[in-house]
């Protein structure tokens, strides 16, 4: 296995890395714990040429821990055999007869960690590039170690002991959720609270921890001084030089850390195919 640093700089504290020299479908227990090392080390991680399907995706990523299940309490039978991997969710903007075949479409997916509106939020995801359009659907990853690192110190002080509460009713595109009814004040967002300045479990690293700016709250904080501080916190939550761009091609798998990284999409031309396959490693519980 070899191991390429994206983020290179003479400033730059290990971000990202390109992995060659490993095949992920024939990967032995050393080549996975290699693999292990250097994605705590850093945060994200890219391999090329990959020749995955759903299955070997899943039986990778569930190397991590366990994974996120897709919800089939509505599914007919039809549609459940249909999907095949119960634990591989498409992210596609293709319609069949009408429907979608999997989340998040076209739009712009803004800034943010997964899932962090509940109280024990996903280690790792873990993408397969399937299908990619010419133009759009770029991802980017933001180093929140570095982020924390950059903020001054009067300002690190400030959020000392504070929290956000993380919103649970939209998605990572905006989209109000099924269930969830509308609202018109962060205060009254649905979702889990966490510190803005979250020790990283396995690493022990202090890690700004904001999850996405749209509908957040600091607790104990009028709401303009919540929205001004947050405000405050987001422009230095993307650290210049410790960006990660990929630019998908068929067969690129990227896994990053969700403890430690931020993540955006660029919006897709609707003309264009656009399908990955995507594995959430959730948190484990024992």
């Amino acid at each position: 296995m070899n191991v390429f640093p994206i983020c290179q700089g003479p400033d730059c504290n290990g971000f990202g890395a390109d992995i060659t020299g490993v095949d992920l479908a024939n990967l032995t227990d050393n080549g996975f714990e290699a693999i292990y090392h250097a994605w705590l080390t850093f945060g994200v991680l890219r391999f090329k040429g990959q020749t995955l399907n759903k299955d070997s995706l899943q039986a990778f990523s569930q190397r991590f821990g366990p994974l996120e299940q897709i919800p089939t309490g509505r599914m007919t039978e039809e549609q459940k055999a249909r999907l095949g991997n119960l634990f591989v969710t498409p992210i596609s903007n293709i319609k069949v007869d009408g429907k979608p075949i999997g989340g998040l479409g076209d739009a712009e997916a803004t800034w943010h960690s997964d899932m962090t509106y509940v109280e024990l939020p996903p280690p790792a995801s873990v993408l397969l590039g399937v299908e990619i359009p010419q133009n759009g659907g770029d991802t980017y990853f933001a180093d929140q170690r570095a982020a924390l690192a950059s903020l001054p110190d009067t300002l690190r002080q400030r959020i000392d002991g504070l929290t956000i509460k993380h919103n649970a009713a939209h998605d990572s595109v905006g989209k109000l959720r099924p269930g969830f009814e509308r609202f018109d004040d962060p205060r009254d967002a649905p979702g889990a609270v966490h510190p803005i300045v979250r020790k990283h479990n396995e690493t022990g690293e202090a890690c700004l921890y904001l999850g996405r700016r749209e509908w957040a709250y600091i607790p104990g904080l009028s709401l303009d001084e919540s929205e001004a501080l947050l405000d405050e916190l987001w422009s230095y939550a993307i650290p210049a030089g410790f960006v990660v761009e990929q630019n998908w091609t068929p067969g690129d798998v990227i896994i990053w850390d969700n403890r430690r990284c931020l993540h955006k999409r660029t919006s897709i031309d609707p003309s264009q195919r656009r399908l990955l396959l995507r594995c959430q490693v959730l948190a484990r519980t024992a």
